[in-house]
């Protein structure tokens, strides 16, 4: 029989972590059930934290946002200031799984799996997110670039829970845009995904540019120098084809059941086209 706890405060569950250290934590359990299903994983003892309230909600700050670890996607899409200040975040919750997956999927879990493939991730690295981590004695600030260090992999240290995520109002950018390419046009997990953020003058030319690309390596895919050459540049068919191209030869993807590396590695660059009709 495995244990379960649901405590109510961040206070009963670091109690509870400390008399039970091999627990596993969870909030939605979106990902968890399919790892225990898979065989996976099997921790003896699991502690929910859907019930924490501290873990919940939207705060708006001066020049941030802070999102609660443990607000469910829908709660997020259905946020008035979420949709205000974030709506590049807001294009990849409304093609995350299914409505029954948003209900119970918390962004902290989105993050804490650590997949190449999540689709709140490339958004997130465009805003420069800080993930806001909380231990017994201690609260500490760690980019969210610094974080996932490969598939399921994080610096997440013994005894620290994700408790939220914060994200500076992004100033200046009028095109926010999300794509991701998967199998079927609803619930798929993606093949490639990409995420940007652009300042473009009134004459049409690139004055800033954020880049992230999902799935298409161990970890999501940035880089400075594939932005810096989009700067100057009219955002035409010719100038996206050009950068296009380095973008095919920075991302690292692999083969797998839903695509191979190849496709993948393609259709990066092609993502990068669609900024031509926007």
């Amino acid at each position: 029989m495995r244990k379960v706890f649901l405590p109510r405060t961040l206070s009963e569950c670091r109690s509870i972590l400390d008399a039970e250290p091999d627990a596993c934590v969870y909030a939605g359990g979106t990902d968890l059930i399919v790892q225990m299903r898979a065989g996976e994983l099997n921790p003896p003892v699991l502690v929910c934290l859907e019930r924490i309230a501290e873990l919940q909600g939207v705060r708006e700050h001066s020049d941030h946002l802070w999102l609660g670890a443990g607000t469910t996607h829908a709660d997020l899409l259905n946020h008035s200031l979420v949709r205000r200040h974030l709506p590049v975040l807001v294009k990849a919750l409304k093609m995350l799984g299914s409505p029954l997956i948003r209900n119970m999927g918390t962004l902290g879990g989105n993050i804490c799996t650590a997949s190449p493939a999540a689709d709140t991730l490339p958004p997130l690295y465009v805003l420069d997110a800080e993930l806001e981590l909380q231990s017994k004695s201690a609260v500490r600030l760690l980019p969210l670039r610094q974080f996932i260090t490969g598939p399921g992999q994080r610096q997440l240290a013994k005894g620290e829970l994700l408790a939220g995520v914060r994200v500076k109002k992004p100033e200046g950018f009028n095109i926010h845009h999300f794509e991701k390419i998967g199998q079927r046009k609803a619930l798929a997990c993606a093949i490639a995904s990409m995420a940007a953020l652009l300042t473009v003058s009134s004459g049409g030319v690139i004055e800033t540019a954020r880049l992230a690309w999902g799935s298409v390596g161990p970890t999501v895919v940035i880089s400075p120098s594939l932005e810096a050459a989009l700067v100057g540049e009219r955002i035409s068919r010719t100038a996206l084809e050009k950068v296009a191209r380095m973008a095919r030869q920075v991302v690292s993807p692999i083969d797998d059941i839903r695509a191979s590396a190849a496709y993948r590695r393609q259709v990066a660059g092609n993502l990068l086209l669609r900024l031509a009709a926007l």
